[in-house]
């Protein structure tokens, strides 16, 4: 996790030791801008933000006394300094020469507080850059004058531009070391303009500095006297911040939690995203669409008349209308889209590739739905911008994918609106962040495709049976007895005059799974499918009975979601791998063992057991006759 801002103290402040009330509100109405420093290994970004601290007097009592001590330990005394030993938590980078993580520094000036996200040079830590700009305003790239524009230059900048970043300065650093040549950093200038307007930065500052020596940062430097300006604490006093402009935009307020501390208040509670919002406006909840009007504005310190973008508020609505956690207020003439089908850029963050057809936690602002992702349309190389064919992404890749989840979500475009169009995927298992995203749009047929109700529903079915749906779903490895139990227990729900369906692994792979193989991401597509099958016979009120390896626990509970409470029986079939390739009934393991079939449950791709199945058969004390009795007196006891 990054390190969060400290808490500054100034070295010498007049105003505080005056009047420290009057210190507080001057500070409190200053804006916030955000920004990150990124660029390649060595080009100073360290060094900047240690200049910044120290030439905006924000360095801490006892970073100073340390920066002291290390002065006069490496004879430094009357010279200038490593701005870089300011900057708490770079231990680790000084050793290995290397940013490891993204360290955030809390400054200001007299005319605004800024939050500085140093970002790592390395390309193995693109994640750590994709995480530091997220919620960043302005971007300073920095370029060793000596160098010129490389790829991590390219691959940030990109990265800048995709994450939605406004406003980009192009910092080319270390002229002290080129004699502040004009020549020099025209050239760089020049070659900069031509690689941003592939990528669609058309708009960027460029300003020639050295964090070491100090030139163009807070004041022009008389080294350089053919730069005009602006110095670079000059324009971040002066750039535009996100959160100004997201006042013009319509409101929205996520609804992170409804708030109800008695029976004569109910208000709903978040950070408005976009816009601003009065009493009596007209507001629409989404996705239900219900409308009504802001009633008050509540917050701690009483009622507002209005607020912005940025603010965190409570709303009390004139009418009772549902609403929870996870849906949106928003303005009732310009609301956003709900859907449940998208295209989204992803940037893969974790170590384990990403697979194809799994299903993911996504949150959204407030929402947290299932989601699945479809194998990349492309993979986006950054630095040199082509379109690569691929399966998957691996760590810190990027690339365009369709994505659905499992029910609608309010959201807009990222490009428009970073807090209802930004998602995280989250890895239901390990509970683990493997992937950030950007939605583009809706899928149109995600827009065209709606539910169709039908007048005779699955209990009129079922009770037409006289039964109760069910799924019965059977796990474990290959040669556990699966088929034969399912086989059994089919037989004999026949005889009892139920109607039943099994639906056998291997049948369904010579019709309707017959274009998947054994890869990870097939055997998920295989599940997946039949589970919408299952769902669909269950619909009809047919007790089904399915028998498949299904060896990853997140694809048996994607299925399991899929029905009503309590229609998803897990059957694990618990018999040793030892036992089962004993038995090899079908001579799989001998291929297996031989190399001759890759991919194979138990040996070369694992079998995650059931934590807490309804049904366990343990086949090394049972017969199948009496595992079959078991399932049934358990289904209809």
């Amino acid at each position: 996790m990054p390190n969060t801002p400290d808490t500054p103290v100034y070295v010498t402040d007049a105003l505080i030791a005056e009047d420290i009330d009057a210190y507080l509100a001057q500070h409190q109405q200053k804006s916030l801008l955000r920004f990150i420093t990124c660029g390649s290994v060595d080009d100073g970004k360290s060094t900047l933000i240690g200049r910044l601290l120290y030439d905006s007097k924000m360095i801490f009592e006892d970073q100073l006394a340390a920066l002291e001590a290390d002065s006069k330990r490496v004879g430094t005394q009357g010279q200038e300094i490593d701005f870089a030993l300011l900057v708490d938590g770079l231990a680790a980078e000084r050793e290995q020469g290397i940013t490891i993580d993204v360290a955030y520094r809390f400054f200001t000036t007299e005319k605004r507080k800024f939050i500085v996200a140093d970002t790592p040079g390395h390309e193995q830590y693109t994640r750590n850059m994709v995480t530091g700009a997220s919620t960043a305003d302005l971007a300073v790239i920095l370029i060793d004058a000596r160098k010129g524009v490389l790829t991590q230059t390219r691959r940030h900048s990109f990265l800048a531009h995709l994450i939605g970043i406004k406003h980009i300065v192009l910092a080319v650093n270390k002229m002290d070391l080129v004699g502040y040549d004009k020549t020099v950093f025209e050239r760089i200038l020049l070659s900069y303009r031509a690689f941003a307007s592939e990528i669609g930065i058309t708009n960027f500052t460029a300003i020639p500095i050295s964090g070491f020596k100090g030139d163009n940062i807070t004041a022009l430097s008389d080294n350089m006297p053919w730069f005009k300006g602006p110095a670079l604490i000059e324009h971040l006093e002066g750039v535009e911040i996100a959160a100004a402009a997201d006042e013009a935009k319509p409101f929205r307020l996520p609804v992170q939690w409804v708030n109800r501390p008695n029976l004569d208040f109910r208000g709903f509670s978040g950070q408005i995203a976009s816009g601003t919002v009065k009493p009596g406006d007209a507001i629409r909840v989404l996705p239900s669409g219900k409308t009504t009007s802001i009633a008050r504005i509540v917050t701690l310190d009483g009622d507002l008349d209005a607020a912005v973008a940025g603010q965190s508020v409570t709303l009390t609505l004139a009418d009772e209308v549902d609403c929870s956690r996870g849906d949106v207020i928003a303005a009732a003439d310009a609301p956003p889209e709900a859907a449940d089908q998208f295209e989204a850029t992803l940037v893969w963050m974790a170590d384990e590739a990403m697979i194809a057809g799994r299903a993911y936690w996504l949150k959204l602002a407030t929402q947290t739905v299932s989601a699945t992702i479809q194998q990349p349309k492309y993979e986006i190389n950054v630095n040199t911008l082509d379109h690569l064919a691929a399966k998957t992404l691996e760590l810190n890749g990027i690339g365009v994918v369709e994505l659905s989840t499992d029910k609608p979500i309010v959201f807009e475009a990222y490009a428009d609106n970073r807090t209802l169009g930004g998602f995280i995927l989250i890895d239901k298992l390990t509970n683990a962040t493997v992937a950030a995203g950007m939605l583009h749009f809706s899928l149109r047929r995600a827009q065209n495709v709606h539910w169709q109700a039908s007048d005779v529903d699955r209990d009129m079915r079922a009770n037409l049976k006289n039964q109760r749906p069910a799924l019965l779903w059977f796990t474990g490895l290959s040669g556990s007895g699966k088929s034969t139990i399912a086989n059994l227990v089919e037989k004999q729900l026949h005889r009892m005059n139920r109607h039943s369906f099994l639906l056998d692994g291997d049948n369904v792979r010579h019709g309707l799974n017959r274009d998947l193989g054994f890869t990870e991401a097939d055997r998920i597509e295989n599940i997946r499918r039949v589970g919408e099958v299952a769902k669909l016979m269950t619909d009809a009120g047919l007790i089904v009975i399915t028998a498949f390896i299904s060896p990853f626990r997140v694809e048996r509970d994607m299925v399991r979601s899929m029905l009503p409470d309590s229609e998803f029986i897990e059957i694990f079939i618990d018999t040793p791998l030892a036992e089962a390739e004993r038995r090899d009934v079908k001579g799989l393991y001998k291929k297996a063992r031989a190399g001759q079939l890759k991919n194979f449950t138990g040996i070369d791709s694992p079998y995650e057991a059931p934590e807490t199945p309804e049904i366990r058969i343990d086949t090394t004390v049972m017969t199948p006759e009496e595992a079959a009795d078991l399932i049934i007196d358990r289904l209809l006891g």
